[in-house]
């Protein structure tokens, strides 16, 4: 099947409200899972949505442990899935839901690879937010991260608090976070678990959308990778993560 035909499999799917198509099972790439992921946001961009950035994902250690994948991976961001922080969203509404706390890069500046560095990926930053990704577990996401990756590997949205403006004297190297479910400690991070340097993870997708013929652009959202594990989410539930170095917290919740 080409590119096309596949991403009609996984839209029809979808319909039926089967996110990983069993026909898909085993059968795709990883190179090919990533055009089928660029089809179908082609598509819901052709259909109304506003692409707004990036998604790195599997950056940190806890992370690929927890799902037994151990290279990062990358996917699309939308207007439409921008949450601000403090807000909340129906836990009925969402299939097994779950955060990742992650600094959230806004671009100054374009960023194209290949053979994009750190130290070029700092520059081309402008803005900082403590951020979660929210994240739906669809289907088998270890078992199936070709499929995974095909639907956009969990993303589903991004909370963001307040921007920091990226200063030469901040060192992302001392940011940490620590993470409180309804009010108790249940993790904590330090940003070099996201692939040594958050501008390391930025740099990975400028020279990963490079192979694509696409760029990161200025303006653009990056969620950078999560510092910690993942943490499932219930109704109810009320999640707030605090980062040291300035960048203060975010907070989200399910009815």
């Amino acid at each position: 099947m080409n590119i096309d035909t596949i991403a009609d499999e996984f839209e029809r799917s979808a319909r039926l409200g089967v996110y990983y198509p069993p026909a898909m099972f085993n059968q795709l790439e990883m190179t090919q899972a990533l055009q089928v992921q660029h089809a179908l946001l082609r598509r819901k961009v052709n259909r109304g949505e506003t692409h707004t950035g990036w998604k790195v994902g599997l950056t940190a250690k806890a992370i690929q442990d927890q799902f037994n994948v151990h290279e990062p991976v990358c996917g699309y961001l939308l207007k439409s899935g921008m949450i601000r922080s403090g807000n909340q969203l129906k836990g009925s509404e969402l299939i097994g839901p779950g955060i990742e706390n992650e600094i959230c890069f806004r671009m100054k500046k374009d960023l194209i690879g290949p053979n994009v560095s750190a130290n070029m990926a700092r520059d081309a930053v402008g803005k900082l937010y403590p951020a979660m990704e929210l994240v739906e577990n669809r289907g088998d996401f270890s078992a199936q991260i070709a499929v995974s990756l095909a639907d956009n590997v969990q993303q589903t949205g991004y909370v963001l608090g307040d921007p920091l403006t990226l200063t030469d004297s901040l060192d992302i190297a001392t940011i940490n976070a620590q993470v409180f479910l309804n009010a108790e400690l249940v993790g904590e991070g330090n940003a070099t678990a996201v692939l040594g340097s958050p501008f390391n993870s930025l740099a990975w997708l400028a020279n990963k959308l490079a192979e694509l013929g696409l760029h990161v652009r200025a303006d653009d959202y990056v969620m950078a990778g999560s510092l910690t594990k993942q943490f499932a989410l219930q109704s109810g539930d009320t999640i707030r993560t605090e980062f040291s170095g300035g960048l203060g917290e975010v907070a989200f919740g399910l009815s």
